[in-house]
C-alpha cells in the first residue's frame, strides 16, 4: 500500500465514522420524537399486504409516475441511488487499492451493465430535476410549488447526487485505462469511452474514490446534522410511511376520518372523560406516532401545494408549509425541549403553530393527500385539529355556529322545518313511497336518501325529483325514508364537532337498521361518502352508491334512453368527495357522453379543482383572497360549454354563485341527471 493509499484510507476511515455517528444520533433522535406521539393499532395489521403494497409503490413508483417527465426522472434517480450506492461500497475497496475488486459483484457482466446504463440514465435524470427545481423558482412563479421549501436542501441533494454518479464514470474509466475492468465494451460504452481519455494512473483512482467517498459522506453529515431535511431523509422515512398509511392495498390516503381517538382507542362521547381522554389535537404530542413520522417524512416537494385550492386563490393554508411547521415544532419541543409553551394553534400574538386562518382555510378536498408521493394525511391532521379547537377551545370562524345550533335542533344545517322534508315530492305525477307507511325497505330495491340540500335548498331539490322522475321511469322500487331522515352529521364532523356528528349518525343508524336497509342510492357526495365509509365504524354495513352510477347502469341495461341531445355543450366538474374520496370518476362521464358532447376542463377527475364548500366551507364566509368558487367557474366558462354539469348540490350551489359574479346569464349550472333528464322526456 503506498502512501497515497494510507492516507486516503485513515482519512476515509475517520470522516465515515464522524457520519455514521451523526446519522445514528439524528435516527436516534426522530425515534425518540415518534414515540412520544399518541399509539394508532389501525396500522399493525396486514403486514404482508402491507409489504406488497409498499414495494409496489415505490419500486413502481405508481404516485410519482403521475407526474409523467417528473415522475420518470425520479424513478431513474431512486433506482440509481439504491443500486448504485454499491458502488460507493466499492471506493472503499479503491482508496486501499487502486485494483481491489468489489466482493461478489465485481465482474458479473449483469451487473456491470446494469450501474453502467443507470448511471447513463440517471445524469440526465438528475439534470432533469435540477431544471425543474430552476424553472419553477418562487421567484419565476407566483404559486410554484417550491414556495417555502429550502431551497439549498434540495440542491445539495442533488447535486450530491450529480456529483457522485459522474465520479463513478470517472473512476470506471481510470480502471479502464489501466486494464482493469472486466466488463465489456457493449455493457459498459461510458466507461470505456471515458478510458479512451483519462490517463493511466493508479494513484489518481485512488483520489478519486476518496473524493467520492467525501461527497457521499458530507451528505450523510449535513443530514445528520439536520433532522428535519426531510428532502433526504425522506429516502429513508417513505418506506415506513408508505408501509404504515391507512389503505393496506394501496391506493392514496383518503378515507373514511379516523375516529377521534384516545389511547388508541376509539372515544365512546358519552362516557368520556374530559380530564384523562385526549379530544382532537391541542398539543403536537396529541398526534399519533404516524402523524409524527408524516412531518418528518415530507419531501417538500410541493406538489399537494400545487393542487390546492386554498393556496391557489391566495389563502394562508399551504399544506406542505402546515406540515413542515408541524414538523420543525415536534423536534423543537419533544427532542429538546424548546417551545414548551408555544401554542399549536394560534394568531402572530400568541406565537401560534399554526395561524387559524390557516386551519379554517380547508375544505378537506384531499387533493393535497391524493398528490402526496408519500402518502401524508394531510386531511386527518387538520380535522384533528379543528376537533380541539371546537369541542375544547369552542374558537372557530362565528358563522358556523348557526350551522351547528341547526343540526342539533332542526335536524339540518338551514334550520329548516324538518316536516318539510318531504315537500319536493309536490306535484310529482307518481307517488314517492316513504318508508313505515307502505312497509319496510327491505321491500324496494332502494332507499333514496334524499339529504338536506336535496329535500330544503331550491335547486338541489330540482335535482332530487330529476332523479326519482328517472327511477319512476326506469321501472326502479324506491323508497324515501321523509320527515324521518336527518343531516348525516357530515359538517359537523369535517368541522371538528365529533360530538354532534355522532348525534345524527346514531340517529340514522338506528333508523336504517330499524327499516332493514340494505341499498341506498343518494344524490349529495358527502351523504354518499359518510354512509358508505364512516358510518362503518359505528356499526352499519349497507351498499351505497350515486346516482350517477345507478342511472349509468340503467342506461346501459335499456332501461333509460336518451333520444335527444342537449344543445350547447357540456362541461364536467368532479366533485372531491365523489371523485378524488371516492374514485368515481367514469360514470357521470358515461352518462353525459349519452346526452351531449362533453368538453374537459384542464383540471379534472383526480386533479379536479374543488368547489371551496368541503369541509364545512359552504357554511363559512370566503373573505381571504380570491373565492374558490370563481376560480373554478372561469376554469368552466373557458370550455365554451353552455352547461356546466354538476354531481353534488354544494358544488350546484358553488358553481351557480360563481356564473353570477361573473355576471355570466347564457350558461346553466345543472345536475347530471337533469341533463340525462331532458335527453330522455325532452321538453
Amino acid at each position: 500500500m503506498g502512501g497515497v493509499q494510507i492516507v486516503s484510507t485513515v482519512i476515509a476511515a475517520a470522516v465515515t465514522v464522524v457520519a455514521i455517528a451523526l446519522v445514528v444520533r439524528a435516527v436516534r433522535t426522530m425515534v425518540k420524537v415518534m414515540r412520544q406521539g399518541q399509539p394508532d393499532p389501525t396500522r399493525s395489521g396486514d403486514k404482508g399486504r402491507r409489504t406488497a403494497m409498499m414495494l409496489r409503490e415505490t419500486l413502481g413508483h405508481t404516485r410519482m409516475l403521475k407526474w409523467s417527465v417528473v415522475g420518470a426522472a425520479h424513478w431513474l434517480v431512486m433506482l440509481g441511488f439504491v443500486l448504485l450506492s454499491s458502488l460507493v461500497l466499492g471506493a472503499y475497496f479503491e482508496v486501499v487499492s487502486p485494483t481491489a475488486e468489489l466482493p461478489l459483484l465485481d465482474g458479473w457482466i449483469v451487473f456491470g451493465l446494469v450501474t453502467e446504463w443507470l448511471g447513463i440514465l440517471g445524469i440526465p435524470a438528475i439534470l432533469t430535476l435540477i431544471a425543474i427545481r430552476l424553472l419553477n423558482l418562487p421567484t419565476r412563479r407566483r404559486w410554484s410549488r417550491f414556495s417555502g421549501s429550502t431551497a439549498w436542501h434540495g440542491y445539495f441533494v442533488e447535486y450530491v447526487i450529480l456529483a457522485v454518479l459522474v465520479l463513478g464514470f470517472i473512476i470506471r474509466g481510470l480502471r479502464v485505462s489501466i486494464d482493469h475492468f472486466d466488463y465489456p465494451l457493449w455493457a459498459t460504452p461510458l466507461s470505456h469511452a471515458a478510458g479512451a481519455v483519462l490517463p493511466a494512473n493508479e494513484d489518481a483512482i485512488t483520489l478519486v474514490a476518496l473524493t467520492k467517498i467525501l461527497v457521499s459522506m458530507a451528505w450523510a453529515i449535513v443530514i445528520g446534522l439536520n433532522v428535519t431535511m426531510g428532502v433526504a431523509w425522506h429516502r429513508f422515512l417513505a418506506f415506513p410511511n408508505i408501509f404504515f398509511k391507512r389503505n393496506a392495498d394501496g391506493g392514496n390516503a383518503l378515507g373514511p376520518l379516523k375516529p377521534m381517538m384516545s389511547g388508541g382507542v376509539p372515544i365512546d362521547l358519552e362516557e368520556a372523560d374530559p380530564e384523562k381522554d385526549i379530544f382532537g389535537v391541542g398539543k403536537i404530542e396529541d398526534f399519533s406516532w404516524k402523524g409524527l413520522l408524516d412531518f418528518s417524512t415530507c419531501t417538500e416537494c410541493g406538489r399537494c401545494q400545487s393542487q390546492c385550492p386554498a393556496w391557489n386563490t391566495g389563502k394562508p393554508l399551504s399544506p406542505k408549509l402546515l406540515v413542515l411547521s408541524l414538523r420543525d415544532h415536534s423536534f423543537a419541543k419533544l427532542s429538546g425541549g424548546t417551545e414548551t409553551d408555544r401554542p399549536l394553534i394560534g394568531g402572530a400574538e400568541e406565537m401560534g403553530v399554526i395561524d387559524p386562518d390557516v386551519l379554517w382555510s380547508c375544505t378537506t378536498c384531499g387533493a393535497c393527500v391524493d398528490q402526496c408521493p408519500v402518502d401524508i394525511e394531510h386531511v386527518d391532521h387538520i380535522v384533528d385539529m379543528r376537533r380541539y379547537q371546537v369541542m375544547i377551545e369552542s374558537s372557530f370562524p362565528s358563522e358556523a355556529g348557526a350551522m351547528l345550533r341547526n343540526l342539533e335542533s332542526r335536524g339540518n344545517p338551514w334550520g329548516a322545518p324538518p316536516n318539510t322534508r318531504e315537500d319536493w315530492t309536490k306535484g310529482l305525477d307518481f307517488p314517492v313511497p316513504r318508508v313505515g307507511e307502505a312497509g319496510s325497505a327491505a321491500e324496494f330495491e332502494y332507499l333514496f336518501w334524499v339529504g338536506c340540500a336535496g329535500a330544503f335548498e331550491d335547486k338541489a331539490r330540482k335535482t332530487t325529483r330529476a332523479v326519482a322522475t328517472l327511477l319512476n321511469e326506469a321501472g326502479v322500487s324506491f323508497a324515501i325514508l321523509g320527515n324521518n331522515e336527518t343531516c348525516t352529521g357530515d359538517p359537523a364532523r369535517r368541522i371538528g364537532n365529533e360530538f354532534v356528528y355522532q348525534m345524527q349518525a346514531q340517529q340514522n343508524i338506528e333508523v336504517l337498521k330499524e327499516a332493514g336497509v340494505r341499498k341506498v342510492v343518494a344524490t349529495c357526495p358527502h351523504c354518499f361518502n359518510t354512509i358508505k365509509n364512516e358510518y362503518r365504524d359505528l356499526g352499519l354495513e349497507v351498499d351505497v352508491v350515486h346516482h350517477t352510477e345507478l342511472l349509468s347502469d340503467l342506461v346501459k341495461t335499456g332501461k333509460l334512453t336518451p333520444v335527444k341531445p342537449v344543445d350547447g355543450g357540456v362541461t364536467y366538474h368532479d366533485p372531491c368527495y365523489l371523485g378524488r374520496h371516492n374514485r368515481i370518476f367514469t360514470p357521470p362521464r358515461e352518462l353525459l357522453g349519452q346526452a351531449a358532447t362533453v368538453t374537459e376542463m384542464p383540471r379534472r377527475e383526480e386533479r379536479s379543482f374543488c368547489c371551496g364548500a368541503g369541509g364545512a366551507r359552504l357554511y363559512m364566509e370566503e373573505t381571504i383572497g380570491k373565492r374558490i368558487n370563481v376560480e373554478r367557474t372561469e376554469e368552466a366558462l373557458a370550455t365554451g360549454a353552455k352547461t356546466i354539469a354538476v354531481g353534488c348540490p354544494f358544488c350546484s350551489t358553488m358553481l351557480t354563485d360563481g356564473t353570477r359574479a361573473k355576471g355570466v346569464e347564457d350558461v346553466e349550472v345543472i345536475d347530471v341527471a337533469s341533463v340525462l333528464l331532458r335527453s330522455v322526456k325532452p321538453s
